[in-house]
């Protein structure tokens, strides 16, 4: 996600300077730090974005209409150092795409492909509430490992022309990648045209957000709230998009932020 995309400051206020998506120092993002501080210990606002999209997930798929779908393919848009909406999209897939800007995250998420640190078992344990999950016939692991397909790659150059996916996630990359909101639709625009008609989605942004520390760096945002994410999500969704506010009921993560709000849509036929 490092490509400035075209004309940036449209929309956005007279004479403000933008921090980029191009500009920030991605490579120096330190994963092992963003873990230790945001999924070494189960959250209960991320419990309730898993149940959330766990619920939208298997809804979905367990509709008559797409029950006898054949392979599918899902992709993480800015995976990063999370492999939460990875595992949840686990029982569907027999591809998963994970794709990553940061040399530093595409590091992280080859050396967790083979058999993923243990911290992660209390969000694959939220997903096993539900059938699908609990039913795997296959252990997780096992499963990840055969599926997923880690891809240094940009938002900005997804190209429906060339490659859709049959579902995906996008958590917390939209709006935490520059402080542009014209990136912030351009990134959410390219998630979706990612997808193939009909395809199902959930996306998570924090609220609010002003920017944000890893390791000994600094990280653009802007700040967006359900109107933004809304509006931007709409264009290209058919039917009901779910949006959902979570609070902070453990207190702030981080410094600069009102909370998080989790999304669950599809992907209109155009």
């Amino acid at each position: 996600m490092d490509q400035r995309s075209h004309d940036v400051a449209l929309g956005d206020p007279p004479r403000t300077r933008h921090e980029l998506n191009a500009d920030a120092p991605w490579d120096s993002f330190d994963p092992a730090a963003y873990v230790d501080h945001n999924y070494r210990l189960l959250r209960s606002d991320d419990e309730e974005i898993l149940i959330a999209v766990r619920d939208h997930f298997s809804d979905h798929f367990r509709s008559a209409s797409t029950a006898s779908a054949g392979p599918r393919r899902g992709i993480d848009v800015g995976a990063g150092a999370n492999l939460y909406p990875a595992l949840a999209m686990l029982p569907w897939c027999d591809e998963i795409t994970l794709l990553e800007r940061s040399a530093a995250n595409v590091q992280y998420l080859h050396a967790q492909r083979s058999d993923y640190d243990s911290n992660w078992n209390p969000f694959w344990d939220v997903l096993t509430k539900e059938g699908a999950y609990r039913d795997l016939a296959e252990d997780p692991r096992a499963r990840f490992k055969r599926t997923v397909e880690i891809r240094e790659g940009n938002l900005f150059d997804l190209d429906p022309d060339r490659e859709q996916w049959s579902m995906g996630t996008m958590f917390f990359v939209a709006e935490s990648m520059s402080t542009s909101y014209e990136e912030f639709r351009t990134g959410v625009e390219r998630f979706l045209r990612a997808l193939e008609p009909g395809a199902p989605y959930a996306a998570a942004f924090m609220e609010g957000s002003v920017g944000y520390e890893v390791g000994s760096h600094r990280f653009p945002a802007c700040s967006v709230g359900e109107t933004e994410v809304g509006e931007a999500l709409t264009p290209l969704s058919e039917g009901k998009i779910v949006l959902r506010s979570i609070g902070m009921p453990d207190g702030p993560l981080r410094p600069g932020y009102e909370g998080m709000i989790v999304a669950c849509g599809r992907r209109s036929s155009e």
